[in-house]
């Protein structure tokens, strides 16, 4: 039976992220890459300033829940996960070094993409019954089309398929990860996985029913400790090993159209693995395309509605270009890349035992428990945000208990299932999403030249 399901997610997750959907995950951050004229290149070092602006205040203006700065933070939580080592790992196993330059690419025009999906969450959010603000594809599309029917159909779809990944993907999977890193460093204890279920349904019980703001709380505090521990040790990596940067970067990039893989058929047919496990591994690292981080940033407080889309292009760049990225160059210096190991634990666990030694398991195990559990707290938020919408708002707690059984079941089922779960799932939020962006890009433009003409106005006036 297992197998059975294997395939069939593996069968529908190939099409998901087919040459059609690569075509139109490409397609759409190129659309809004010329529509709002290169933003993530012209207008990185706003967003990247209103970041670090928004951290030194001591409170936000405008109406939300939490403050913007802590919207991101979650968001981040939430894609900085087993994607960004375990993932890379198993995209470089499966697809050669090349699925690393097709992640940049990607991610390059997710910037864009991301960019806007906050916009129009931000855009059409609304308040529910209980003072709470909701935003994302599910109310884009029933505020913004006039075709309820059509409306209600793909946006309820929408939540259903957030629903499920905030149980799958982001909750079950994540969770396994960790019971996967643990009980290697423990020896393979049969224990450890019971243990590791136990603390996950009381940690993530803990802190869900404190509401959004207790999430945010929790994941801006653990967020910059995470990602200091990972990129701390990681560049210690690189700089022991900086004489091969230079080369680990052009076989990435050669091997993107040369083909080069671990596994793999002829030079062309290889190339289209690189793509697809590299855009798929990306989809699924910073989540730019599938909509969901908008709907937390769609609880931020903010004076201006548009401003909070710019931390979506900060959000993409940390994850892929930075995080992502650092886990690529390890591997690749390391040159454990090629060496037939297809787990992607495993293979990042080798690199950075063969330069830390004892040491580097041991920063892979405290990074990937860290990762791996902000990814379900933060993503919590976006299951809540769509159970809310499709039971209302006073059903939510039915959702909690639903999601700290499940979140602790991840520790006792078969790894392979819940990945290509993880791929189907993601890919099938990506439709509706991919289509509200493409309706309602004049929006996103409108509303974005609108705010630049006032931000910049204000800018010289202060000069």
């Amino acid at each position: 039976m297992e197998t059975i399901i294997g395939k069939i997610l593996g069968d529908l997750g190939t099409f998901l992220f087919g040459p059609i959907m690569l075509a139109v995950f490409f397609g759409v951050g190129l659309y809004f890459t010329i529509r709002l004229k290169g933003i993530q290149f012209t207008r990185f070092g706003t967003a990247f300033r209103e970041v670090v602006l928004n951290v030194e205040k001591k409170s936000d203006e405008g109406i939300g829940q939490i403050r913007s700065y802590k919207a991101l933070a979650t968001a981040l939580s939430s894609c900085v996960g087993n994607g960004n080592i375990v993932g890379v790992a198993y995209a470089i196993a499966v697809g050669g070094p090349g699925a690393i330059f097709w992640m940049w690419v990607a991610a390059l025009g997710g910037m864009a993409t991301k960019f806007s999906e906050i916009a129009l969450a931000m855009h059409y959010r609304v308040q529910d019954e209980d003072g709470n603000y909701r935003g994302g594809v599910m109310y884009i599309l029933t505020q913004g089309m006039k075709q309820k029917t059509v409306a209600s159909i793909l946006g309820g779809a929408f939540a259903v398929f957030t629903v499920f990944v905030s149980f799958v993907s982001c909750g079950a999977l994540q969770v396994n990860t960790i019971n996967s890193a643990v009980s290697g460093l423990a020896g393979g204890s049969t224990v450890i996985p019971w243990v590791i279920a136990i603390l996950i349904f009381v940690i993530d019980g803990l802190v869900i029913f404190g509401g959004v703001k207790k999430i945010a709380d929790v994941t801006t505090y653990l967020t910059p400790i995470m990602a200091i521990i990972y990129l701390g040790f990681g560049l210690v990596i690189l700089i022991m090993n900086i004489t091969l940067i230079p080369q680990a970067l052009w076989f990435i990039v050669k091997s993107a159209f040369t083909g080069d893989a671990v596994i793999g058929g002829v030079a062309g047919a290889t190339m289209s693995v690189a793509i697809r496990r590299g855009v798929q591994r990306g989809v699924f690292s910073n989540e730019a395309g599938t909509g969901s981080s908008a709907m937390v940033h769609a609880t931020a407080k903010v004076d201006v509605p548009v401003k909070q889309a710019l931390y979506g292009i900060i959000e993409v760049f940390f994850d892929t270009f930075v995080i992502c990225t650092f886990t690529a160059i390890i591997i690749m210096v390391s040159g454990v890349w090629n060496s037939g190991v297809t787990d992607g634990t495993v293979l990042a666990t080798a690199a950075f035992r063969q330069n830390l030694g004892g040491l580097g398991q041991i920063v892979i195990v405290v990074s990937l428990v860290l990762f791996c559990l902000s990814t379900v707290l933060g993503w919590y938020t976006y299951g809540e945000s769509a159970f809310a919408f499709l039971f209302g708002a006073h059903k939510v707690k039915i959702y909690r208990v639903l999601h700290m059984i499940i979140c602790a079941l991840g520790a006792l089922i078969s790894v392979q299932l819940l990945w290509d779960a993880a791929d189907v799932c993601n890919g099938l939020m990506a439709i509706p999403n991919l289509f509200s962006l493409i309706v309602f890009g004049s929006v996103v433009v409108k509303d974005t030249k609108d705010f630049f003409a006032s931000y910049d106005k204000a800018k010289i006036e202060k000069t």
